[in-house]
């Protein structure tokens, strides 16, 4: 198991990225290098900066990288409203993407303040754990 896939912030972007690239398969093809692209980009985008965060020597790093990760996931959020707003996605679909947003954002969120903890204890090299609760 690589390192970044024993967080379960990972995980849940992770999901949320498959789950972005389903529901945008059935947007028009006008959308493609609109808002199909933006969604998934933002998706993407923040389980890809943990995974590059966790590659990074010290927890300052970690934390800036999670910073990130959490400002792609509102960007996410947000296209996700307009394409809900622009009828692209039903009630249904809508509300399964704001449940698995909102885990992989209280779990990102969650990561991040525990880094912050951590880093408030002293200075020390990042290290993942062998289990993330967070």
């Amino acid at each position: 198991m690589k390192p970044h896939e024993r967080f379960l912030a990972w995980q849940h972007c992770h999901r949320l990225t498959l789950l972005t690239y389903q529901l945008t398969q059935a947007f028009p093809k006008s959308e493609l290098y609109g808002i199909t692209s933006q969604m998934r980009r933002a998706a993407y985008s923040a389980a890809a900066n943990i995974v590059e965060g966790c590659a990074k020597k010290g927890a300052s790093e970690f934390r800036r990288y999670l910073d990130i990760a959490l400002g792609s996931l509102a960007e996410l959020s947000y296209f996700a409203l307009l394409a809900r707003d622009l009828k692209l996605l039903s009630n249904e679909a809508w509300l399964e993407f704001e449940r698995a947003h909102d885990v992989a954002g209280k779990t990102t969120m969650g990561l991040q303040k525990a880094m912050a903890r951590r880093a408030a204890h002293g200075p020390q090299s990042f290290k993942p754990p062998n289990r993330q609760t967070a």
